[in-house]
């Protein structure tokens, strides 16, 4: 394959980014190097493979061939300079946050995390010594307040998991970059395809790739982007000797897989979202829609200014509260009550039973998710199916409302 003579497109670069088939015996799909370790052709070579003099694999918990193709063509499409993939979404926030925080440190966080994310600062990195804090970073200025010289990080989703909040990217990072502070982005709910933190400003972008980048629900893995020399000290502590929350070859080829439509799908999920949103917008029996696609949405311009298309995520209550939900949810033929996001098929669940129930009743108060939020991941499905279904589901609320 000839070097490129213009920059490649997104879809380009999620097909044929760091693989030409002709250094491969042909192999038009990249092959999948399943193995644990690697043989060195002396001990000589072996020692300086160790200590970083020459190039080359050692053991698949540091680095492997396979692994690094989709560390690389993420990289790339997140717009950033390298790569590092995990086993999964937490693997790669618990091997990052290792990494660069130590007893007496700060981490500065938004007031609404994802559940496990919460857990393990709350009931991890708390019980080491580093101080936990949460600032409503929809306000940036709340940041310059809340900043001290001890904050290392500052951690943040954007939208939100689940109630979709957004935090102005560009804002935030030049507030903390000014304290000497790392800006990592959760970019989960957005995958590269709408949202390239790093081009606003942002150090270092997580995903949890099992989501929207893997797209199939067959594959948990995680990743993270960013500068070279930080993906390297993440990679030989926070994965080799803090987490060991290494991705299988195999793993790593299904979302190789799942990149090539990652375009396409994102497309679709958005399109789906969006008319499941305005649906819901105008039923009688919905309380609100959190969704930054609906011009009521109040962070529908910094939506616009950040993201290409508004996400595939819908956060709604209906107006009975949490009996209403629950008929609602139970009452769907079509969309299936289940906990993750991204996938073709469309998912609902309820936060605060579900995968937000780590936090206690009152810390989800304080923080944002209220006892009655759905979360919906609308899939590839035909919308009228869909429209069909939560419709008919909403029509068996109003006798619990």
């Amino acid at each position: 394959m000839r070097a490129p003579t213009r920059r490649p497109g997104f879809s380009t670069s999620a097909i044929h980014h760091g693989y030409d088939p002709i250094d491969h015996q042909g192999a038009l799909v990249p092959p999948i190097y399943q193995t644990a370790t690697f043989a060195f052709p002396t001990v000589d070579e072996g020692a300086r493979r160790f200590t970083g003099e020459a190039p080359g694999y050692i053991y698949s918990r540091i680095a492997n061939p396979t692994l690094e193709l989709l560390a690389g063509r993420l990289a790339a499409l997140e717009g950033a300079e390298a790569g590092l993939v995990f086993g999964s979404g937490m693997g790669a926030i618990t091997g990052t946050l290792w990494t660069f925080l130590a007893p007496g440190d700060q981490i500065i966080v938004d007031t609404t995390l994802y559940g496990c994310t919460f857990s393990f600062l709350h009931q991890g990195m708390a019980k080491f010594g580093i101080e936990v804090t949460h600032v409503d970073l929809t306000h940036p200025e709340n940041l310059a307040a809340a900043i001290t010289p001890r904050t290392r990080v500052v951690y943040f989703e954007t939208p939100a998991n689940p109630n979709m909040r957004l935090v102005d990217i560009a804002a935030t990072s030049a507030l903390a970059h000014q304290a000497g502070a790392l800006v990592v982005v959760d970019n989960t709910y957005c995958s590269p395809y709408l949202q390239r933190p790093i081009e606003f400003g942002a150090d270092l972008v997580v995903h949890s790739v099992t989501k929207y980048l893997g797209g199939h629900g067959d594959v948990t893995a995680g990743a993270l982007l960013g500068p070279r020399e930080i993906i390297e000290q993440v990679r030989v502590y926070g994965l080799k000797d803090m987490t060991g929350a290494v991705l299988s070859p195999m793993d790593a080829h299904l979302v190789l897989r799942g990149l090539k439509t990652l375009a396409l799908r994102m497309d679709r999920h958005c399109a789906n979202a969006q008319g499941i949103a305005e649906m819901l917008a105008s039923h009688s029996a919905v309380a609100s829609v959190a969704f930054p696609g609906l011009e009521s949405f109040p962070q529908h311009q910094l939506a616009k200014r950040q993201m290409r298309l508004p996400g595939g995520m819908i956060a709604f209550e209906l107006k009975g509260g949490v009996p209403a939900g629950r008929a609602f949810i139970d009452a769907l033929q079509l969309v299936t009550c289940a906990v993750s996001l991204g996938d073709a098929e469309t998912l609902v669940q309820h936060p605060a039973s579900m995968t937000h129930s780590t936090y206690t009743e009152q810390e989800r108060a304080a923080h944002g998710i209220t006892p009655g939020l759905i979360r919906l991941s609308a899939g590839l499905e035909d919308l009228d199916d869909l429209l069909a279904d939560l419709g008919q589901a909403l029509s068996q609320t109003v006798a619990v409302s």
